[in-house]
């Protein structure tokens, strides 16, 4: 699975912070599995609509029934 984001160990003044990390890593591990699974989809799509003799005229626009985070 490909991170985008990392959630950092230390707080912002430098100190270590292994409670927000525990917590937020969790989330944001959940949301770029969500991000894939999008971007699956569009590559999916997209071959299809290329596979039936067709070209995409506009942007593909979903939202994540999970999330409710609209990808476009």
């Amino acid at each position: 699975m490909k991170k985008t984001n990392t959630i950092p160990t230390h707080n912002p003044e430098g100190y270590a912070d292994p409670t927000a990390h525990a917590a937020l890593t969790p989330i944001q591990e959940f949301q770029d599995e969500a991000d894939q699974r999008c971007q699956r989809l569009i590559k999916t799509v997209k071959t299809t609509i290329d596979l039936a003799g067709f070209d995409l005229l506009a942007r593909i626009e979903v939202r994540d029934r999970k999330t409710g985070r609209t990808y476009r």
